[in-house]
């Protein structure tokens, strides 16, 4: 557990017991699937969000463990189709679900996590929040879309790049402090703000982890190294230094995303750090943290907000 998660420990435990209820289900393969992703970990940090949001504005309720829950089943059911999509083998340093189970049970369970999280909402009985969380499923799907028509072009500029990282993550994190903002009695400025503390972290936390596709090692990610090559997607290491290296260099980077060819890998990463396109990443992350930060004036002093800046530096420092 990592030491933001501390403000809110009971909560959290409770969180991931009502996601273990909530599981349930006639069919053992989607309870088997279901456990299997629950036990896999993760940092869980969007349902956190849910939980420290709630706490730091003195929710005194119990919606947001619900609410938090239905953050990760909707951040899980994304996973389950994303690793259809993308064919990955490794998630969190364990098999994905489509490698031990096969694509179409990943993509049923997900469609049921998915339904379940809408289920969890009718029973909150908050149209703002349904509002919220439909049109945040909607952004993330045309978000995946996007990012499966970029890949294998080498032509993605930084724009577009930032246009999908915005909808396929950083609009749920949003969404996970702006449900709880809203159904835990914050204000109008308290929501925006909010929202946009979240999604800057959430641009973060994506800009970090395509570094570190280039940067870390496969027992520290839980995911093999080079992947986003090899899946021929333009993500902003590669952007940079195809824009700022040699004509060579650009065409090597260029050739490997088209093909979704990671072979060249050594060379790639020798190029991206020869260029600058690391450091031109983690500053862009660094900048997004900053405008994260700035938005908790709008909060309480308490343990909880200070919990948020922790949350938000983490982003940006993480190896994993």
């Amino acid at each position: 557990m990592l030491p933001f998660h501390q403000a809110v420990k009971d909560d959290f435990s409770a969180v991931n017991q009502l996601i273990i209820e909530k599981l349930h289900s006639d069919v053992g393969l989607v309870e088997n699937i279901g456990h299997y992703l629950v036990e896999a970990g993760g940092k869980r940090l969007r349902p956190l969000l849910v939980l420290l949001t709630a706490n730091a504005l003195g929710y005194k309720g119990k919606d947001h463990l619900s609410l938090a829950a239905i953050i990760e089943f909707i951040h899980t059911a994304t996973l389950l189709h994303d690793d259809v999509v993308d064919m990955s083998n490794l998630r969190r340093g364990r098999p994905t679900a489509n490698a031990q189970w096969g694509n179409a049970p990943s993509v049923l369970v997900g469609d049921f996590l998915y339904s379940r999280a809408f289920q969890m909402m009718v029973g909150i009985g908050n149209m703002d929040v349904m509002a919220i969380l439909s049109d945040t499923t909607n952004i993330i799907a045309e978000g995946e879309v996007q990012q499966l028509v970029n890949a294998k072009d080498p032509k993605v500029n930084e724009e577009n790049y930032f246009r999908v990282i915005d909808k396929k993550t950083a609009i749920l994190f949003a969404a996970a402090c702006e449900v709880a903002a809203t159904h835990c009695g914050g204000t109008a400025a308290q929501r925006d703000a909010l929202r946009l503390y979240g999604r800057h972290v959430g641009v973060a936390f994506q800009l970090v982890d395509d570094a570190l596709d280039y940067t870390g090692d496969a027992a520290t990610l839980g995911k093999n190294v080079g992947d986003d090559l090899a899946e021929g997607k333009p993500t902003l290491p590669l952007i940079y230094a195809m824009r700022t290296g040699t004509p060579a260099q650009a065409e090597l980077i260029a050739t490997a995303i088209r093909n979704g060819d990671a072979s060249q890998l050594p060379a790639i990463l020798d190029i991206v750090q020869a260029t600058g396109g690391m450091t031109y990443t983690l500053d862009a992350a660094k900048a997004q943290v900053q405008s994260a930060i700035a938005q908790l004036q709008h909060l309480p002093d308490n343990l909880y907000t200070r919990a948020m800046k922790e949350l938000a530096e983490f982003s940006l420092a993480r190896s994993f």
